[in-house]
C-alpha cells in the first residue's frame, strides 16, 4: 500500500482545495492510502472524509518568517511520523514549505501541482523575482511538476522553473456528469429574485483582488443603461464581499448586480444563466469556466493563463486582453443584446470537447504518475 500525503495551505473554497479532497477520497484504495494535511480554519474542513484530514496548526496563508519557520519544522516532524512514500503539495505556501519539509524528512517522491503561481503581474519586480527564485529552488526538490494549463507550463519554462522533462499537464478536474444541471430554470431564478425573462450574466469566484470583481460591477453599471433587463450575478464569498455589496448598493445597482456569497448550487445557477463572465487578472485554470462551457454558456473572460486553453474567440465566447475593461464590456454587450450570437456561441460551448477535464480522469492520471515515479526510485525501505 502506497501512503500519499496531499498538503495544501488551507481548505478554503476553490478548485485546488476541492480537487485535493476529491483525489484523497477517490485514489484506488487497493493501492493508495491518502491523507490530506492542511492549515486549520478552512471552510471545506467539514467536507474531508472522516479520518483523512490532519491539521498543521502553524501553517497559514499570511507570510511570517518565524511562524513559517515553525510550520516548516512542524511539517518535517509530521512527515517523519506519517512516512508517506509520496508527498503531493498544492498552493504556493504549502508548495514551498512542504517541499522543503519533504526534503528534510527524506520523503521518497515529491510532486507539486501549480494551480497558478505565487508570483503574478500585479507584484513589484523585486517581490516577483523573490517568489520565482523560491520556485526555482523548490523545483529542484520535486520529482514532477504538474500544471493545470499549458499557459502556466510555458510561464514556468520561460522563468526557468524546473526541468521541462519533469513537467506534466494534468487538468483541474470537474465532475462533468453533473453538468448541465437538470433543474427548473424559472424556479432557480425565482430563488434569487431574478426575472424569468432577464438576460443573466453569471460569474463564480472568490471576492478578492485576483478575481477582480470591481470590473464585474463596472461592466454591470455600463451595460445597465443599454440593457436594463439584464442582471449580473457574482457567486462567491471572500474577504471583500461586504465591501463589494456596499459599493454595488451605493452605485444604485442593488437590483441589477447581485453578490450571493458562497453557494453549493452553482450547477443549477449556471443552468439558469445565459452568459458566463470572468474578470480574473490571473488564474491557473478556472474550473468555473469548464463548468460554464459544459453547461452550454458562452463566456467572456480576460485572457489569463489557462483561460486561453478553453475559450476560443467567436466559437464559444470572447477572450479579451487582460484588464481591458472597454474590450470586456464591448464583448459582453454584443452577447447581451444579440440573441442570435448568444445562441451560436452557446452551441459552440456545448460542443466543446472537455474530456481531459473530467475529475475522475484527473485522479487516474495522478495514480499513474505516482506509480511511474515510485518505480524510478526503486524499492523503498
Amino acid at each position: 500500500m502506497v501512503k500519499v500525503v496531499h498538503l495544501i495551505t488551507r481548505l478554503d473554497f476553490g478548485g485546488a482545495q476541492a480537487n485535493t479532497l476529491y483525489t484523497a477520497a477517490k485514489l484506488d484504495r487497493s493501492r493508495f492510502d491518502a491523507l490530506v494535511v492542511a492549515g486549520p480554519g478552512g471552510i471545506l474542513d467539514a467536507k474531508a472524509e472522516p479520518g483523512r484530514l490532519r491539521h498543521a496548526s502553524r501553517l497559514g496563508r499570511e507570510i511570517s518568517f518565524f511562524r513559517d519557520l515553525g510550520a516548516l519544522l512542524q511539517l518535517r516532524a509530521l512527515l517523519k511520523e506519517l512516512k508517506p512514500q509520496v508527498l503531493h503539495t498544492h498552493s504556493s505556501k504549502a508548495g514551498i514549505l512542504g517541499r522543503l519539509a519533504g526534503a528534510l524528512a527524506g520523503t521518497p517522491v515529491v510532486v507539486h501541482t501549480f494551480h497558478g503561481f505565487g508570483f503574478h503581474p500585479a507584484q513589484s519586480a523585486l517581490k516577483r523575482g523573490f517568489f520565482v527564485l523560491l520556485e526555482k529552488f523548490c523545483a529542484r526538490l520535486s520529482d514532477a511538476l504538474i500544471f493545470v494549463s499549458r499557459a502556466n507550463m510555458e510561464t514556468a519554462r520561460e522563468a526557468g522553473i524546473g526541468d521541462p522533462a519533469d513537467y506534466r499537464l494534468i487538468r483541474s478536474g470537474v465532475k462533468l456528469a453533473g453538468y448541465p444541471a437538470r433543474d427548473d430554470r424559472a424556479a432557480v431564478r425565482a430563488r434569487l429574485g431574478l426575472p424569468a425573462d432577464a438576460v443573466v450574466v453569471l460569474s463564480i469566484g472568490n471576492a478578492k483582488p485576483q478575481k477582480n470583481p470591481r470590473h464585474f460591477i463596472e461592466a454591470a453599471a455600463r451595460l445597465a443603461a443599454k440593457a436594463p433587463g439584464a442582471r449580473f450575478v457574482f457567486v462567491g464569498g471572500g474577504e471583500d464581499l461586504e465591501e463589494l455589496r456596499a459599493e454595488t448598493a451605493a452605485r444604485g445597482l442593488a437590483g441589477t448586480c447581485l453578490f450571493t456569497g458562497w453557494r453549493e448550487d452553482t450547477p443549477e445557477l449556471l443552468a439558469a444563466a445565459d452568459i458566463f463572465a470572468l474578470t480574473s487578472l490571473w488564474e491557473g485554470l478556472p474550473r468555473s469556466l469548464v463548468e460554464a462551457l459544459r453547461t452550454g454558456l458562452p463566456a467572456v473572460c480576460y485572457r489569463t493563463d489557462g483561460v486561453a486553453d478553453l475559450l476560443k474567440d467567436g466559437v464559444n465566447g470572447f477572450c479579451v486582453p487582460r484588464g481591458d475593461l472597454q474590450a470586456f464590456c464591448s464583448a459582453l454587450e454584443q452577447l447581451v443584446l444579440d440573441p442570435a450570437l448568444r445562441a451560436r456561441l452557446a452551441a459552440g460551448a456545448a460542443a466543446a470537447d472537455l474530456a481531459e477535464f473530467d475529475i475522475d480522469f484527473m485522479v487516474r492520471q495522478q495514480e499513474a504518475l505516482y506509480t511511474e515515479l515510485l518505480l524510478k526510485k526503486g524499492p523503498q525501505r
